[in-house]
């Protein structure tokens, strides 16, 4: 696991004046100028602020490279999914910023086309927030950095007339792939751009991350359409307050193209900074600062700088050199290290940070964007678990929101959560849901990705919804989960056990427990009880099981039956390595019945005590992986491993 590393320190400087370069692209190159569409709503500066309230960094995902090759998963967080960010929104963040590399996806001059599956990819994680309402911040992340391999984007580099042309090449691709977005979607040109070291900025390095900002903007600008007016986000020297703010020469870039529908007294470019300070208590894994502010305890535990007037005249800083004029101001990380495990209090400690800076941003009209790396535990970032698709601070999170006067979301429920659907002629009912809505408004139905249609698939009536039995009746026999989607808060689920009861082929349920709930382990230990729940016998032959986790590390793999109810040699294991990985889940294993196992008669039950391993005996790490049961010790119900019957789902909610 990597971890995003900040170091901020403060210096002084006379002012120094920088004069910016621009490449311009040729009529041939750049989109013709379209009308802004109907859905962009032109927002100011202040309705903005307001809109985008507080936001959340999908950090370590598609910025995270292997030997400048960008990859989701590189850092170790799993396959990013609309599952998560619909988690994310409900938890009452308005905005998410994704990072974003591109590297190696880049080809060669002088057209530097950005690979077609990446940039689709990046457009597909988008839309899974903006098709949520979020606004969404995008940038050019790691291809500024000297320590990323394939950093390109140096400020520092003698090579300054290629690098400039492919920066132009690079953003006119993005800008044209979402150049119909409407305001909520906002480019941030790059990340924490600087030379490497962290001293008073170097002026002729300065002049070029201003080029570069400039640049930015006029290659947006020139695509037309809704860029002419969108939202453009842009930083100073490393995202340092002070070298952004003070007399470093940090010069905003000039919005010559913007659309002349924009009133001219409004501006559309925003102020990019990020807020580590102090790093020793934010930061810094080997220090034993592990509190912070006036509430603090420990005096020994306490930066000596850095508390909350220093964070205030920072904030406010940002707020009279920009936000007076006109600017926004985007905190656009800002986050502090998990240090639990060397103080149990530092978690209260992190709360009152992250309360004090989003209260300050609030104040001083500026959007705070917490960073998260993906990494719970000792020395991570995390707030969600991006497996289990689970808050895992929710104490930071209501800080943050609390800070901001942001009321927290309510949870809507349903009743019944659980229940039966009959498909043969004579037992065909529409099931009725009642909906406790807590002021939030009902989204959507969906059942996977796909929604429901009001009217054909379901009605409402106020608090009520029917879901009708014409849709249920088109469901496979099996279980079928339809998820209820709010307006705020989280989402609710109702499974239904579709039946056809004119059908005696038979009908079963699967209980199981771990026989080790350790979260690393060297052999997992799935035992399970297959209970014939129907009135007729199953053929145990036409039955298939699968367990579903993660590998961990790609390694040969054995199965083991060490006992069974049918004899052992009657099961046979098969791994199987998922097309996509899934949320906690990029391989399963596939349990199968050889003819000898007979049949399963109604109403009885069978155990099968099953164990992988690696050949190697190298461990797995069992938190977080999808069929793993890490509470119960006796056999319960679980639906988180499926089971087929002549290849249709029978039991369980496939991940």
């Amino acid at each position: 696991m990597l971890s995003k590393v900040k170091s901020i320190l403060c210096f002084l400087l006379a002012f120094v004046f920088i004069f910016t370069t621009f490449i311009p692209c040729s009529s041939s190159e750049a989109q013709a100028a379209s009308a802004i569409t109907s859905d962009f709503t032109q927002l100011n500066a202040t309705q903005l602020v307001s809109a985008m309230g507080a936001g959340w960094n999908l950090g370590n995902q598609l910025e995270a490279a292997t030997d400048g090759t960008p990859s989701e998963t590189a850092w170790g967080n799993p396959t990013i999914t609309p599952a998560l960010i619909q988690k994310v929104k409900a938890a009452g963040f308005h905005s998410i910023r994704i990072p974003v590399s591109y590297l190696s996806k880049i080809g060669s001059a002088p057209n530097y086309t950005i690979d077609a599956a990446w940039l689709a990819r990046v457009k597909e994680v988008v839309d899974y927030a903006y098709n949520q309402g979020m606004y969404v911040i995008i940038n050019m992340h790691g291809d500024g950095y000297h320590t990323i391999t394939g950093g390109w984007l140096l400020c520092d580099s003698n090579d300054q007339t290629a690098i400039k042309a492919k920066y132009q090449k690079v953003w006119q691709q993005i800008a044209n792939t979402f150049v119909n977005y409407d305001e909520h979607l906002i480019f941030e040109s790059m990340n924490e751009e600087f030379d490497g070291t962290y001293g008073t900025p170097n002026t002729t390095y300065y002049s070029n991350l201003n080029a570069y900002n400039q640049i930015f903007v006029d290659t947006v600008r020139q695509t037309g359409g809704n860029n002419s007016a969108r939202w453009l986000l842009v930083p100073g020297w490393n995202t340092n307050i002070d070298y952004t703010a003070g007399n470093y020469g940090f010069v905003i870039p000039l919005d010559t193209y913007r659309s002349s529908t924009i009133p001219s007294a409004e501006k559309r470019i925003m102020i990019s900074a990020h807020y580590y300070s102090p790093w020793d208590f934010c930061g810094d894994t080997s220090s034993q600062v592990t509190q912070w502010g006036a509430t603090a305890t420990d005096a020994s535990r306490v930066s000596t700088w850095g508390q909350e007037d220093y964070m205030e005249s920072q904030i406010k800083l940002m707020n009279d050199k920009f936000v007076k004029q006109g600017y926004p101001v985007v905190i656009g990380e800002y986050g502090t290290i998990d240090k639990t495990g060397a103080d149990s209090t530092n978690t209260v400690y992190r709360r009152v940070f992250a309360k004090a800076l989003s209260a300050y941003c609030k104040n001083y009209g500026a959007v705070p964007v917490i960073w998260d790396n993906g990494y719970n535990g000792s020395n991570g970032f995390g707030l969600f678990d991006r497996s289990a698709l689970t808050v895992t601070q929710q104490g930071i999170i209501n800080a943050i929101l609390e800070g901001m006067n942001t009321v927290i979301p309510p949870d809507s429920t349903i009743t019944p959560t659980e229940t039966t659907f009959d498909k043969s002629n004579s037992g065909q009912a529409d099931i009725a849901v009642t909906m406790t809505l807590k002021g939030n408004t009902l989204g959507a139905i969906k059942n996977g990705t796909a929604a429901l249609k009001a009217g054909s698939d379901y009605t409402v009536s106020g608090s009520n919804v029917t879901i009708l039995k014409s849709y249920l009746a088109k469901q496979p026999i099996g279980l079928t989960t339809l998820t209820f989607n709010f307006s705020a808060g989280k989402d609710a689920v109702i499974t239904v056990n579709v039946i056809d009861s004119s059908d005696q082929s038979g009908s079963f349920k699967i209980q199981e427990f771990n026989g080790s709930t350790a979260a690393a382990v060297n052999a997992l230990n799935p035992k399970l009880k297959l209970i014939n729940t129907g009135t007729a016998p199953i053929q145990l032959s036409k039955l298939k099981i699968r367990y579903y986790y993660t590998i961990d590390s790609e390694k040969e793999q054995s199965f083991t039956c060490d006992w069974s109810t049918v004899g052992a040699s009657n099961i046979t294991g098969t791994f199987v390595k998922m097309p996509a990985a899934k949320a906690g889940a990029d391989h399963y294993l596939e349990i199968s019945f050889s003819s000898g196992a007979g049949s399963l008669a109604a109403g009885q039950s069978i155990e099968i005590q099953t164990r992988i391993n690696k050949t190697d005996w190298s461990n797995y790490t069992q938190t977080g992986d999808y069929s793993f049961n890490s509470a119960s010790t006796t056999y319960i119900d679980w639906t988180k491993i499926t089971a087929y019957q002549s290849g249709n789902l029978m039991w369980g909610i496939e991940p």
